[in-house]
C-alpha cells in the first residue's frame, strides 16, 4: 500500500463540434474557401542537423575509445614480453 502510486483521475474528453458552411452558389462566392498550403518550419531541419552532429560526436568518442584500448593492450603486451624475456633468458650479466 505504501509503494503503490495513485494516479489522478482523467479529465472527461471534450467534444468539439464543427459547423460546415454550405453555399449554393460556389462559383460566385467572393470568400476564399481554399485551404492554405502547408508550411514547412525550420524546426525539423534544425533537429535533423543536431541529431547528425550528435551522431558524429558519439561515433568519434567510440572510435577514440577503441583506439585507446588497442594502444593500451599493445603496450601491456610489449611490457609482458620484455618481462618474460628477462625472466626466461640466460643470466649473462651476473
Amino acid at each position: 500500500m505504501l509503494l503503490r502510486p495513485t494516479y489522478p483521475a482523467l479529465p472527461e474528453p471534450r467534444t468539439h463540434t464543427t459547423t460546415a458552411v454550405v453555399h449554393g452558389h460556389e462559383s460566385a462566392c467572393p470568400c476564399a474557401h481554399i485551404p492554405a498550403p502547408p508550411t514547412r518550419g525550420i524546426a525539423p531541419v534544425v533537429g535533423l542537423g543536431v541529431g547528425a552532429v550528435a551522431a558524429v560526436v558519439l561515433v568519434g568518442i567510440v572510435l577514440t575509445a577503441l583506439v585507446t584500448a588497442v594502444a593500451v593492450g599493445a603496450v601491456s603486451v610489449a611490457v609482458a614480453a620484455v618481462v618474460l624475456r628477462s625472466l626466461l633468458g640466460t643470466p649473462r650479466h651476473r
